[in-house]
């Protein structure tokens, strides 16, 4: 009897330890699936995110869709105080680097907006990867031009092209041909008229680019509420001095980490003074690595 019993006892253990092994295979063999449903789940998540942004880059700051006018906002939406723009994936909208006209007033009218010289022909480039918004032409002004919105929160305007090679509502990639070089509209020469905005605000192009080197200032650009743009007409004589060197260019630093007041002026051969004032910033402000300083 007790024999009997512990054969019983002995067939059930070994039943439930098949049980428990027979558990872990189907575990084992389950979990390889889980973490192929993951990565479809993930894979689709990528592609609805990408779809959004291709529908609508920027969504989140811009109130409207619309390729009536470039400047179409007005007060329509709201200016935030500060807002960092990512300069990273960015690609330069021609290879040419001579500046023909500077941003800033121009026989009585505000250019806002960069003058490079390039050719009739010469392919013209998306800076960054967005959706076309206008392509249109202007007899008086911008002549054939495009609008294109990007995902950092950026408009840039491409005029007096030759030829548009993109419509409306395309979704373009950083360096994708969107038309060729060109003298159309309000034009004296072959040249491309550049624009940066923000939400319809105006950016000094050279704030973010570099055209001489063919690279962007910085890997991001804090923009700043009314102070994106270089106006000589608000600049008194007695502060010339600080706007531009002794050869008429305008420098910048890089903030880094460790970079001080100080340390930056002595570094560029300027004051501390001199620095906020071109700034707009004072003594106690904190400076953060990546930030875009104007040195003269």
């Amino acid at each position: 009897m007790i024999l009997k019993c512990i054969k019983v006892v002995v067939a059930a253990a070994f039943a439930l330890v098949s049980l428990n092994v027979s558990g872990q295979d189907l575990l084992a063999r389950q979990a390889p699936i889980d973490r192929k449903l993951k990565a479809v789940d993930s894979v689709a998540l990528i592609r609805q995110i990408k779809a959004e942004k291709a529908a609508y880059p920027a969504y989140t700051l811009y109130p409207n869709w619309s390729n009536e006018r470039v400047h179409a906002y007005g007060n329509t939406v709201t200016i935030p105080d500060t807002f960092r723009i990512d300069m990273t994936g960015f690609h330069m909208p021609t290879e040419h680097t001579k500046i023909t006209s500077k941003f800033g007033p121009r026989r009585r009218r505000m250019h806002n907006g960069l003058d490079i010289k390039v050719y009739i022909g010469d392919t013209i480039r998306a800076a960054f990867s967005g959706k076309v918004r206008m392509v249109k032409y202007e007899r008086r002004g911008y002549g054939k031009y495009v609008v294109i919105r990007h995902e950092n929160g950026l408009e840039t305007v491409y005029g007096h092209l030759s030829k548009q090679i993109v419509n409306e509502d395309q979704y373009v990639e950083a360096g994708e041909p969107i038309g060729l070089g060109g003298n159309t509209g309000r034009s004296t020469g072959s040249h491309l008229h550049f624009e940066t905005r923000f939400l319809g605000q105006a950016i000094n192009p050279a704030l973010l680019f570099d055209f001489e080197k063919q690279d962007i200032v910085a890997d991001s650009y804090l923009f700043r509420k009314g102070n994106n743009r270089y106006r000589r007409n608000n600049t008194s004589s007695k502060n010339v001095s600080l706007m531009a060197s002794s050869d008429g260019t305008i420098r910048y630093h890089k903030v880094r980490s460790g970079d001080t007041l100080s340390r930056i002026a002595q570094k560029t051969g300027t004051s501390i003074d001199a620095l906020c004032k071109l700034n707009h910033i004072t003594r106690r402000t904190i400076l953060r690595p990546g930030q875009v300083l104007r040195c003269s």
